[in-house]
């Protein structure tokens, strides 16, 4: 039975989802290589908008773009975040969830806001695991499935690069060996590098790519707190892109001032590495943008002192001018609080026109913004490298009636047979955009 103070507290906590300023702009005026930047609306109580995760009702699923069809690839998982193609076709998919971080959700405003993040689905246990999915026949549904590696620690992101498999827990890159075929790995891990994280854990996911060659990894690190509130001692690199030696594990800081990427992708044209990250939250319903952007090297990208490029936040002290003075805007804008967190370009995509060049953004949809953003699967036209006109949304219709959240879209993958794969950690299940039959 719950006690008198905690349910005050649960009172609080569905008052304040209640609470807060609402936009005076649209998600596509936050869209694009210029993004209209309000001044910022801080409110004495954050806005808190959550979609109530239930699930997907028997026979539902995602409205597809036209000239596109969507159905299940693989169901009934666990939490799935994030997805792998191996070369061989069988699909990786991390099942995870944030990992234990007391220190994350102490006081009564963490309190508060793990009940109501609790709302949006976002705190059930991690599974700890990577499963194997495998579609021997090409009907586009996944017949077997296998546990791959288990007792993991809130796995991400995962890579291969010859017959090791590197794995990002959120506390340590892991090698694995691995030979095509493998439904499971039973040999222990090697540790390559520890990764930030302890008790105060706040963007606890790690992502990893390799490079072209293979001699390097690239391992997505996100801040310890919106905007340093923590202090800036607990943001030891962090908000960053690491770089590291895949031979002797030696990492260097590649890009920082990163608040929170995740995605990341190397584009076709340019060779280019590519981020989606998410911006800062609370100082309104149209502030930040999220964004995705090419990654230049030594670069810094504003966190937590500024915004898109030199837009100073006040919130934090003390500033750093000298260093807010070297920051520089993103390439395009994904709209304020759509959490875009799932990044794959169109390459082997036998998607019709006009999703043949470009990039696929996972949405997986806003808390902080009134009325909701993000919630779909967005795709970015490019050309010549670089983004080229307006978003259009591939795979939508995850919100209800009653703004309830259905499913959750996170990571996105291309597949063996030119398909989209979609982790989808309410729905609990992958779905696969494919070409339309045609009749």
């Amino acid at each position: 039975m719950l006690k008198p103070r905690h349910t005050l507290l649960i009172a609080i906590a569905a008052g304040l989802a209640a609470c807060g300023e609402t936009s005076s702009l649209q998600v596509a005026d936050g869209t694009g290589p210029n993004p209209k930047l309000p001044e910022p609306n801080p409110t004495l109580i954050p806005t808190l908008n959550i979609a109530p995760a239930i699930g997907w009702p028997e026979g539902a699923k995602p409205l597809a773009a036209s000239g596109t069809q969507v159905s299940a690839f693989a169901e009934n998982l666990d939490h799935p975040r994030w997805l792998y193609v191996l070369p061989n076709g069988d699909v990786l998919v991390a099942e995870t969830n944030a990992p234990p971080k007391p220190d994350d959700s102490r006081g009564i405003r963490g309190w508060v806001a793990g009940k109501v993040m609790g709302r949006a689905g976002a705190t059930v246990p991690s599974a700890n695991r990577i499963t194997l999915l495998r579609d021997a026949d090409h009907d586009g549904v996944a017949e077997t499935r296998s546990v791959f590696l288990e007792n993991l620690n809130s796995p991400f992101g995962m890579t291969l690069v010859g017959n090791d498999l590197y794995v990002a827990d959120t506390d340590k890159l892991l090698r694995f060996p691995y030979q095509s075929g493998d439904a499971r790995i039973s040999a222990g891990a090697t540790k390559v590098v520890d990764l930030p994280s302890g008790t105060l854990n706040h963007h606890w996911t790690k992502n990893v790519i390799a490079s072209k060659d293979g001699s390097k990894l690239y391992v997505t690190v996100g801040s310890n707190s919106n905007v340093g509130e923590n202090g800036l001692d607990k943001e030891e690199g962090r908000a960053a892109i690491w770089e590291v030696d895949r031979a002797s594990g030696q990492h260097r800081l590649f890009a920082t001032g990163l608040r929170n990427p995740n995605g990341l992708a190397w584009e076709p044209v340019s060779g280019a590495l590519w981020t989606a990250v998410n911006e800062r939250d609370e100082i309104g319903s149209d502030l930040v943008p999220d964004y995705i952007t090419s990654v230049k090297d030594g670069a810094f990208y504003g966190w937590p002192f500024s915004y898109y490029g030199q837009h100073v936040d006040v919130r934090v002290k003390p500033q750093d001018p000298a260093l807010v003075a070297k920051a520089i805007a993103p390439d395009y804008a994904v709209g304020p609080h759509t959490a875009s967190l799932g990044l794959a370009f169109a390459t082997g995509s036998k998607l019709p026109a006009p999703f043949t060049k470009g990039a696929f953004i996972g949405q997986h949809g806003s808390w902080n913004r009134k009325p909701h953003s993000g919630y779909k699967v967005l795709f970015v036209p490019f050309s010549g490298g670089k983004p080229q006109g307006q978003p259009i949304d591939l795979l939508s219709g995850f919100l209800d009636a009653d703004k309830n959240a259905m499913g959750r879209p996170v990571g996105v993958v291309i597949d063996q047979q030119g398909a989209l794969l979609v982790a989808d950690d309410v729905g609990n299940k992958i779905w696969r955009v494919s070409a339309a039959k045609k009749p």
